[in-house]
This record gives structure tokens, sequence and C-alpha cells, in this order.
């Protein structure tokens, strides 16, 4: 075994042996070889099995399920002689949900010049409550054409321009704009291009609800994704006093186009017009009111959280945190793409799959003849599905200073076609992490590629996310597309199918095609990766004016770091 010592050894000068290049070489990685054996594919597909079988009933939160998912998780755990990592001195960090489930009214009325104009339930529309309350009504409400609903000082873009929104229904599109690499990031979503953001920024401006328009390239996925995601309970940590929408909707393109024709707009002239910095908000002179009554509940769901403590009598009290979320949709309504009947989302792949992952990278440090440095936090993470809301309560309320928090290692839906010349590194090319992707890359002979399907804003969908958000670097591993003996395409072809047929659906399932060869290689890159982090000398950063580098310095300063 190398250990901490070995490593480090040749950088008492103080310089970073990452940043400054003189990271090991990946043949020093060899020496984690028989450890990293641990991670194979009877393990992995032993646990998606267990996960994604029926009698889990889709781990919706707050469920039967989703608590025999967390006792099936503690209890790998503790078979591989972890410690509980919860702050009561249990595996589980629990945190309160409050449910919604909206009673959808079959159409949705709205007054055009051209007369009433009705949307159906499901085909054109999907709506739930922004409030966490028996009704949220909107009455009498003026529609408003607001663009992408991005207020960006940093790109002087400001879609609202200090119209008065107040009690408004405002229709706002999907994704950021996209086309000038200049501004914004160009193809790149940012979380200005998010659903959340679009709902949380009209709540910014005193709006009654909010209408995102739905299109399969702005959004990334078909409708039927929203028709699952948004039917049923609705998952939210507890209210504060941060601004709120009584209602907030979903419309599908064809839908939104024929309601603006009827009160006199063209929807491409009113897309074409957004694309500039000085667009200003357009009344529709569309006027609707909607109300729902809410089934409110109070319910619970818990992290996961197992440690390994490190070997270094200073560093062991920093952490390495490996991530995946163990939640998905529970049961719903039939698949909207087919296969009638099935109610059950099984989530395999999305995200039995992540969980299965980090539970092999588990098994592979206690492989291991010594502990790394720093410790090692395996956080299961609950709620994922419905905004983060896991990660965001641990981000809130850390086991850890954030300042102590070395990085984070996600796994979220894992390759399950084979493996590949490539790796994906969602994030590549904002923190210091590069290097270290870049080392474990070489010794498994691969490439290390950036987000590869950036328009679809991945950064910002997955639990990483929440540790940026309190200044923590993250290595978010993807599978690559590169696929071995595939022709150019194949991979993509491959991910573009799984969107279109089963994400966010019952059919996504464990089948026998699963090929786990891929999701062994990545799962013992995370390994790596985690390993070399976690014997760094100093912390990895941000690079030098990223969004998260602010965050980032302030928790460092917390604890007396740099």
């Amino acid at each position: 075994m190398l250990g901490a010592a070995a490593l480090l050894a040749g950088c008492s000068d103080g310089r970073d042996p990452v940043l400054s290049g003189a990271a090991p070489g990946p043949s020093s990685l060899g020496a984690l070889d028989s450890a990293a054996q641990a991670v194979n594919a009877d393990l992995l597909r032993a646990a998606v099995a267990e996960l994604a079988d029926d009698s889990y009933q889709g781990r919706g939160p707050g469920t039967v399920g989703d608590r025999r998912a967390q006792a099936y998780i503690a209890g790998r755990m503790a078979l591989l002689g972890l410690t509980p990592a919860a702050p009561d001195g249990s595996w589980f960090q629990t945190f309160e949900l409050i449910s919604v489930t909206a009673q959808q009214p079959a159409t949705w009325t709205f007054s055009t010049a051209g007369g009433p104009h009705d949307v159906s339930q499901g085909k054109d529309f999907i709506v739930a409550s922004g409030v966490q309350a028996t009704t949220a009504e909107v009455e009498d409400a003026e529609l408003v054409f607001v663009g992408y609903g991005i207020e960006a000082p940093e790109y002087e873009w400001d879609d609202f321009k200090g119209a008065d929104l107040r009690g408004k229904v405002l229709l706002m599109l999907n994704n950021d704009p996209d086309w000038d690499p200049a501004l914004f990031a160009g193809e790149r979503r940012l979380y200005y291009g998010r659903w959340t953001y679009k709902f949380e920024s009209a709540a910014r401006q005193g709006a009654a609800g909010a209408i995102i328009l739905h299109t399969g390239a702005s959004a990334g996925y078909p409708w039927q994704v929203v028709q699952t995601s948004w039917s049923g309970a609705q998952f939210e940590l507890p209210a504060s006093a941060e601004p709120r929408l009584q209602i907030a909707a979903w419309m599908s393109e064809t839908a939104v186009t024929q309601l603006v024709a009827d009160a006199g707009y063209d929807l491409k002239e009113l897309i074409e017009s957004a694309r500039s910095w000085n667009f200003a908000p357009v009344p529709l002179n569309v006027r609707t009111s909607i109300s729902l009554t809410n089934q409110v509940e109070r319910r619970q769901s818990s992290n996961v959280l197992g440690l390994l403590e490190g070997s270094d009598s200073v560093l062991k009290d920093e952490v390495v945190v490996y991530t995946a979320h163990h939640d998905h949709l529970g049961v719903g309504r039939p698949n909207f793409a087919g296969d009638l009947g099935d109610v059950i989302y099984n989530g395999a792949r999305d995200n039995a799959s992540g969980t299965a992952m980090v539970l092999a990278v588990a098994a592979a440090y206690r492989a291991l003849a010594e502990p790394p440095a720093r410790s090692i936090l395996f956080a299961f993470v609950g709620a994922e599905e419905q905004g983060l809301l896991g990660s965001k309560f641990f981000s809130r309320e850390p086991t850890v200073a954030p300042g102590q928090i070395a990085a984070n290692v996600n796994f979220d839906a894992a390759n399950i076609w084979g493996r590949t010349r490539d790796v994906t590194f969602i994030g590549k090319g904002k923190s210091s992490l590069d290097l270290v992707a870049d080392t474990v890359a070489s010794y498994q002979g691969r490439v290390v590629k950036g987000d590869q399907f950036p328009a679809l804003g991945v950064y910002y969908r997955s639990d990483q996310f929440s540790f940026a958000k309190i200044g923590v670097p993250a290595l978010y591993i993807n599978g690559g597309t590169d696929f071995i003996d595939r022709q150019a395409g194949w991979g993509a072809e491959q991910m573009g199918a799984y969107i279109q047929r089963n994400y966010h659906q019952p059919s996504d399932e464990l089948t026998d095609d699963w090929d786990f060869s891929g999701m062994v290689e990545d799962a013992r890159f995370g390994f790596m990766a985690g390993w070399l982090i976690a014997n760094d000398a100093v912390m990895p950063r941000w690079r030098e004016g990223d969004e998260f580098e602010a965050a980032r310095l302030r928790a460092l300063a917390e604890v007396g770091g740099n």
C-alpha cells in the first residue's frame, strides 16, 4: 500500500502535489489495484437488483420503500465496518419533507382576444402548487411573456426591466441564452436555465404563478418526463420566508403556440424578441384563474451516512464525501411512453446504479491496508428527484464544516452499456480537480472529457450542486460515450434512447442486456480519484473567478484554512 507519506514525499517545499504538477504519475496508482478489485460486476449487479426490485415500490421519498432502501444501505455499510456518521450517532440524518399533492383540474381556461381557450391536463399542461397549503389559487391574473425570466447583472441581462409583475402569471422560456459563447456560456446551460431558477425568479418578482414552455430541445427530455415527474406528490423542505408562487406549471409547445395565437401573437416571434438584451415583458392580453385543492402531509426521509476515519492525525478531521441519491419517483401513473399497466418507477439506472457504485467504492476503501490520510464520508442522500432535497439539507446542516470538506465525488445514473475510451467529468475546467481526473484517466488508459451534452445543464441537476453552493469542489463522474468495439456515435444514441424511453418512467429497470464493465471501470476511477484527493497536501480549489470560488474562500476562512 502506498501511504500518504510516500505520496507526499518530495513536497516539503509546500507545493501542492496536484496543483504544482508534481502529482504522482499514473503508475503510482498501481498500488490501489488490489483494493480496486473489490469493485466488480457481481457486487454492482446485486445492489442494483436489490434496490430496483418491485418490493421497494420505486423508493419514493417518505415511503416504506424509501425506508427499506435506507435500511439496506446502512446494513451494507455496517457489514463493511464503517462508522455511523449522522449527528445522533446513527446511520440516518433524518430531515422533514412537506408532501403536497395537488388535485389538478381537467382543464385550465384562459380568456383571450379570441374568446375562452381551454387546455387539457396531462396532454397540454401540468401544474403543481407553489405553496405548502391546502389551497393554491390564482384569480383573474394577467398572463405576461417574460422571455427567459433571467436577471443576471454579470451579463448585463435583465428580462424584467422593472416591470410590475406582482400577482401576474409569467410565461417563461426554458434554458438560457445559448446562441453566443460570449453571452452566458453559449451552448452550456447555466443555473439560469434550470426550471428551479425559473420558478424562483418568478417568485422574486411577486408573481402569482409561472408557466414554463416545454420543448424537447430546451428541456433535454420529452414531455412525458414532465408528466411523470410533476404528477402526484411533490416534495419540498419546509418553507421559510422565501417568496413563493401560488402555482408552478409547465405547458407543451403545441399548447402555448395555440394559446398565444388566440391572443393575437406568434410564438416564434415572441421567442425571437426574447433573444435580445433589450427585451421587455410582453403583456399578452390574456387573463386566467385556477384553483388547486392540495393534500398536504409531513413525511420524513434520511441521508444515510457512513464514515471511514482517515489515518493522519491532523487531516482525518477533513473529509472527501462520496454521494449518490437513493430515492426515485415511487408509485405513480402508468408509463406515458408505453408499457401501460406498470406503475412502479424502479429507478434502476437513476439511481440504484450510482448507489451501487458508492457501496462498491466503500468496499474498495475497506480493502486497503491503511485508510487514506483524510476521512471518507459516504453519503447516500434522499429526495434528489424532488429538487436535490437531501443534499440541500446536508448543505444546510453539514456534519462536517464546509471548509473541512476537501471535495465531493458524485455518481448519478451510471454507464450500463460497456467500457469506454473516455470518461465524462461534469464540471471539468472549474477546479483543481481536473489534474486529479487526468491522472486517474491516464492510469486507466482513458481520456477525460467535459460535459458531452452541455445543453442539458447536468451540472445543476445532481447532488454535487448542493455541495458546490457551499464552496466544495466536486468531481461528478459520468459514463463516457466512446464505446470500445462500437461505431462512432453509438454511445450518444444509447443515451438519447434511454432519455426518450426510460428516463423517469417505470421502464427504468434492470434488464439482462446491462453491461456492467463500464460501470466497474468508472467506479474504480472514482475510488482512485477520491484516494488522491484524500492524500493531497492541499485542499482542492476552484479556478479563479469561478461562480463558487467566493463560497469556498468563506468556508475555508471559517475554519482557519486557506
